[in-house]
């Protein structure tokens, strides 16, 4: 594996570089794998979906699959994991997935970035879950696709984890140096280009679905899908920093207004420590008395 130590010149050079490298899956995914080929007689796809949707890389691995070896007579995304591996055919997909690299292997002389990228995928996982949970609350028409978007929502910057380690730490040292700074100023110094310019690109090159670009798209923050996204990744890179972030409140409070849901409903949802609820709803309460 080649690993990016210095910025390239344009974000088509980083997209060049990143498809020439493999996209690994989390050791854990690839035994979970390994395991239910096993016993494939009684292996259904829900099955091997819930193990695929457990790992935002090998969800990556599987839609950039499925685009790439599209029939002619295929006109429509297929965003569903489910469905995707429905299409695929359950030997087909073990045969595909049958030998990946393990991300943890690939990282194994870089322990910070290891940290880096697990703590990017722990959120990740929770933001897919929170933005399922809304989804279904708000009774959205395809639950699967506000899932997928949330769970890809920072796929380049996992990326950038594995194949651009050192400079992706420098944006994370420079952060953590000045709170202040804002994340896309600090890649924009490190890389020349910003981390969501290459998730654009990537999304383009990678032949994921195209939904997953409108979906991600910040010009329509107030479309409630992509509303329901954003609030769900938000909450999960906050909450990751404890219960008593400063930013929580005002989470809690868009994502109230969202919901409509009492309160305290809302926070059970989220497994908010009880402990935390009057500072998680003091902006909440500020805006009702309003």
């Amino acid at each position: 594996m080649a690993v990016l130590t210095q910025a390239l010149s344009s974000v088509e050079s980083y997209v060049t570089f990143f498809s020439r490298q493999p996209v690994p899956a989390l050791r854990r995914t690839a035994s979970t794998l390994t395991q239910l080929a096993q016993n494939i007689d009684n292996v259904t796809c829900q099955h091997i979906a819930s193990a695929v949707l457990a790992d935002p890389l090998m969800t990556m691995r599987l839609l950039s699959h499925i685009e790439t070896h599209r029939k002619n007579t295929q006109n429509h995304d297929i965003i569903s994991i489910n469905s995707a591996i429905m299409m695929m055919g359950i030997m087909p997909f073990f045969e595909a997935f049958s030998d990946m690299p393990a991300a943890e292997d690939m990282l194994a002389s870089r322990p910070k970035a290891l940290v880096g990228l697990m703590r990017l995928v722990a959120q990740a996982c929770k933001a897919a879950r929170y933005a399922r949970d809304w989804a279904i609350l708000r009774h959205d028409l395809d639950v699967n696709e506000i899932t997928i978007a949330a769970l890809l929502f920072d796929a380049a910057e996992m990326i950038c984890w594995i194949n651009a380690p050192d400079l992706i730490q420098r944006v994370f040292d420079m952060q953590r140096a000045n709170r202040e700074l804002r994340s896309s100023a600090a890649q924009r110094e490190v890389f020349g280009v910003t981390v969501q310019e290459l998730q654009f690109a990537l999304i383009r090159t990678w032949h994921l679905p195209k939904l997953l670009v409108q979906l991600l798209n910040a010009s329509q923050i107030n479309h409630p899908r992509v509303l329901n996204i954003t609030l769900a990744v938000e909450l999960a890179h906050h909450a990751a920093h404890g219960w008593d972030d400063k930013a929580l409140p005002d989470d809690i409070s868009k994502i109230h207004t969202l919901l409509r849901i009492p309160p305290e409903v809302l926070l059970r949802h989220i497994d908010a420590p009880e402990e935390t609820w009057p500072f998680l709803l003091s902006a909440t309460n500020r805006s009702t008395k309003a």
